[in-house]
Formats: C-alpha cells, sequence, structure tokens
C-alpha cells in the first residue's frame, strides 16, 4: 500500500531541508517539495538536488513572480498597505499566494498533508494554516504539518539531526554572523541574533540590496513613474512589466541606499519583535502613487483611503487575505483608482525618496483657481459668505451654551 503524500514549502535552506527528513521519520509520509519562485533570485539554484538529497520523491519549483506582483504586489500598493506605516508587508503578501499553491499542489499531486518551516511565534504560520485551511475548505480537508513548530529543536541540535540524516548542508564559521532572510522581489525581511538588541545598529552585511550611505553617489537621480489607475507601468517613459519594473527600481534605488527599514513590530502573536527590511522599489512606488492621489483623488477619498489603508494592512500583516472584508476594501481601491493616471518624479539621493513633481491628466489641481498670479480666477468675495454659514454652528452654540467665564 503506498504511502500517504505531503508536499512541503522548499526553499532549500537547512530547516525545509531537515524538515523533508523528519516528516518521512516521524508522519511515514512521502514528501514532494514546492518551491514558489515569488522573485528568490539565485537562493532556489539546486533545490531539487537538495530535495531530492533528503529523500523527496518528487520537487516541484513553480515561478509566479507575475501573479504576484499582479495579483498581490500591485493590489497591496493601490490599497497603501504599509504596516504600522514602514513595512511594505513583501513577506506578508507571499505567504497567501504560497499557501494558494501549496493548496494547489496538494490536489495536483494526491497528497493528503501539505508542511511548511514556519515556527511557533512567528507570524506565518498565520497566514499559511488560515491561509490553507481556508482554501481548502470545499475539498478534502488537508492536515497541515509544520516541522520548526513540533519539534522544538535548538539550531545546534538541528545540525546534528542534519548530520545524522547524512544530509550536507552549507555551514556558517564561528566567526561569522548567520541571518535568517525572506526575499521575494518586493522586498527582503533580514532575521538574526545581532539584529535582536534593539540598541544596536543593524550590521552593515545585514544588508545585500542597498548601499550604505558613505558608498551612495554624491549626485541624485531622478526617475519618473507612469502610473495607469494606480498601477506603474512605465519608468522614465518606458513601458515595463511589473516584474521588471520593480525589478530596476531595486537596483537604482538600492544603489542610492533607499529602502531600510528598520521597525520594533507588533507581531500578530502578542510580542514585539526588531525587524529589519531591504525594500527599495516598495518605498519608491508607494511615495510616487502617493503623491500622484494628492492630485486626482478629492480631499475625501484620500481619508477614506488612508483609514481603510491601515484596516486592510493589519488584514494582509494578520493574515486574512482571503476573506470577504479584504475582497471589499480592494473593490473601494479599485475605485478609487479610476483617475490614478498620470506621471510621478522621485528624487533619488543618499537615502531618499524626495517626489519633485507630478502629472496627470485627470489632476483636481487647477492652476486658475490655485495662482495667486493675475489669472487668479478664484472668487475672493465668495469667502465672507462661505465663512458666514461654515462658523454659524460653532457661533450659535457659543452664545447659546458657553459660559465666557468659565472659559
Amino acid at each position: 500500500m503506498a504511502r500517504e503524500k505531503c508536499v512541503l514549502a522548499y526553499s532549500g535552506g537547512m530547516d525545509s531541508t531537515i524538515s523533508t527528513v523528519w516528516i518521512q521519520d516521524n508522519y511515514n509520509m512521502d514528501v514532494v517539495t514546492l518551491t514558489v519562485d515569488l522573485g528568490a533570485g539565485p537562493e532556489i539554484v539546486g533545490v531539487k538536488e537538495r530535495a531530492a538529497s533528503a529523500g523527496a520523491i518528487d520537487s516541484l519549483v513553480w515561478d509566479v513572480r507575475d501573479e504576484f506582483v499582479n495579483e498581490y504586489v500591485f493590489p497591496g500598493l493601490k490599497a497603501g498597505a504599509m504596516y504600522e506605516g514602514v513595512y511594505a508587508l513583501s513577506t506578508a503578501l507571499g505567504r497567501p499566494l504560497m499557501a494558494k499553491k501549496l493548496v494547489e499542489a496538494a490536489r495536483q499531486v494526491g497528497a493528503t498533508a501539505v508542511a511548511h518551516g514556519c515556527t511557533g511565534k512567528g507570524n506565518d504560520q498565520v497566514r499559511f494554516d488560515a491561509g490553507i485551511m481556508t482554501l481548502a475548505a470545499h475539498g478534502e480537508p488537508l492536515k497541515i504539518v509544520a516541522p520548526a513548530r513540533e519539534w522544538g529543536m535548538t539550531r545546534d541540535e538541528e545540525k546534528m539531526y542534519a548530520a545524522k540524516a547524512g544530509l550536507e548542508l552549507r555551514e556558517v564559521g564561528d566567526d561569522q554572523r548567520v541571518y535568517s532572510i525572506d526575499r521575494n522581489l518586493w522586498g527582503q525581511a533580514i532575521e538574526g541574533e545581532d539584529l535582536e538588541d534593539t540598541w544596536e545598529a543593524p550590521p552593515e552585511d545585514a544588508f545585500s540590496w542597498t548601499r550604505q550611505i558613505s558608498d551612495t553617489p554624491d549626485e541624485p537621480v531622478e526617475v519618473a513613474i507612469g502610473f495607469e489607475k494606480g498601477v506603474p507601468v512605465s519608468i522614465d517613459g518606458t513601458l515595463k512589466s511589473g516584474v521588471e519594473l520593480i525589478a530596476i527600481l531595486n537596483e537604482i534605488a538600492g544603489e542610492h541606499g533607499v529602502g531600510r527599514i528598520d521597525h520594533v513590530e507588533n507581531r500578530l502573536v502578542g510580542i514585539k519583535s526588531r525587524e529589519v527590511y531591504e525594500t527599495p522599489a516598495a518605498v519608491v512606488l508607494h511615495s510616487a502613487l502617493k503623491a500622484l492621489e494628492t492630485a486626482t483623488m478629492s480631499r475625501e477619498q484620500q481619508r477614506v483611503k488612508e483609514n481603510l489603508s491601515a484596516i486592510y494592512s493589519d488584514m494582509v500583516y494578520d493574515g486574512r487575505w482571503f476573506t470577504e472584508l479584504r475582497r471589499n476594501i480592494a473593490a473601494f481601491m479599485e475605485s478609487a483608482h479610476e483617475y490614478s493616471t498620470g506621471d510621478v518624479r522621485v528624487r533619488l539621493h543618499k537615502g531618499s525618496c524626495i517626489v519633485v513633481g507630478r502629472r496627470s491628466p485627470f489632476s483636481l489641481y487647477d492652476f486658475d483657481l490655485a495662482t495667486y498670479s493675475t489669472t487668479d480666477a478664484f472668487d475672493h468675495e465668495a469667502a465672507t459668505g462661505f465663512i458666514d454659514i461654515y462658523s454659524l454652528s460653532a457661533r450659535t452654540q457659543s452664545r447659546k451654551q458657553t459660559n465666557s467665564e468659565a472659559r
């Protein structure tokens, strides 16, 4: 009788490679690894070979970069999704797509379980588990296996387990720092012991996408980004796919030191965590689109969007992507960006991203109304009547209720 199968989210690193063996030993299941390429770059090179060495019966590698950008990143951009105002949710936006692909792969290979490498104190376990359970709700139930959450091994014990299993893993010398990095096109999240002291600055070797300020060019660079209905479509007038555009901005902005985030973050599980991110393209695009919105959205639209952005960001961070409320808010964002078409010029210099120009055929900025020059078309005399009506409620309440002596 054939053993049951488990599809494991596989990065090729030590934890996921050990998990491949651990699931076979502890659950008596065959393991099929799934590597979901969200733009991880060279990290996925050789994953099939590493999975095979750990005993996986098959190894799937799926390139979903376009789907990630168009269906997750850009909707998040239009929603102004910046958790606690600073984190562009690079990892959080990738997890629901990975959960979706785990379920799809399980159905494809006839697996009865899926597995991920999340620990018991992070946010990702919620994003994976909630997404998997929601997406599998209308079919055969899928068991969720989380080796790192279940095995309770320390880092040294993991290495001993790997050696016992005969796995050859890349080791790092005692004189080198070790970082846990989650990377995709939209950014990378960097963790490690050297980053856990909130008083100490992150070591320079923690960063790989952004230059330190002393190494950045002395002269600024300006980049023009074109948008259509809130979606970035061009750089300096040249049309680019979403994947290409983000990659180009990551390189340009990173060269000028833009995109480093150092944040003490409120995790969903109730603890605060020092998180370090590199999100060059995300910082540029969020800044640019927000500048375009100031021209194309009314004040009321901007205020409602800002309120909903905070709710949307929390939902993505908390693993509630596959909910009706998240879809409802996304529908508002789509409508609100109906006229967010135009160009924004940003200046990148020494770690800063400054908007220096914006234009749109749908701009609500009217020069003749705004100017104080001779072409001023604003009716100044109308202001007197407006202020009289505007202040009527306050004046009435002051006259009827306010005790002037008490004030």
